[in-house]
């Protein structure tokens, strides 16, 4: 998907005329950032939970998701993640996109306006038709899960 036909409407609905649109960081980053609009710094002590705004809400085009992920840095170097990653804005959603943080690590996590907390990777989903069968087709691997492949 290089975006080609893809147009994604974002609305501000931070109180702030200057709050700058989710972004990617490189030529080559997947997920936009998404940025905590906090009127005042935020500490997430370990394990405690805050739905984070960002100040935006998303028209997503029908047929695509957002799907909202952890930055790799804070959850290695903090332990702050979101508590249901990977989460998904259905395209028909138009609330202001909020991130259900939590602080898995062992320090309190200051967080302040503006920091990049999250990313959300736009997405193409399908929505097949579902069909109910008495049986499956048969695999090799078969029912076997959790751990049935070596890991």
């Amino acid at each position: 998907m290089s975006g080609e036909n893809l147009t994604v409407v974002f609305t501000r609905v931070s109180p702030d005329p200057d709050w700058p649109l989710p972004n990617w960081a490189s030529a080559g980053s997947v997920g936009l950032d998404l940025a905590a609009d906090l009127t005042a710094p935020l500490t997430l002590k370990p394990g405690q939970i805050h739905l984070v705004p960002t100040g935006w809400a998303v028209a997503l085009p029908e047929g695509c998701e957002g799907q909202v992920r952890p930055r790799s840095g804070l959850a290695l170097r903090k332990g702050l993640t979101l508590i249901n990653s990977p989460g998904t804005i259905d395209w028909d959603y138009r609330g202001e996109i909020a991130l259900p943080m939590i602080n898995l690590g062992p320090e309190p996590v200051v967080l302040n306006r503006g920091d990049r907390v999250a990313q959300m990777v736009i997405a193409r989903v399908e929505r097949p038709a579902l069909v109910i069968s008495a049986t499956l087709d048969q695999t090799s691997r078969g029912a076997g899960g959790f751990g049935s492949t070596g890991l």
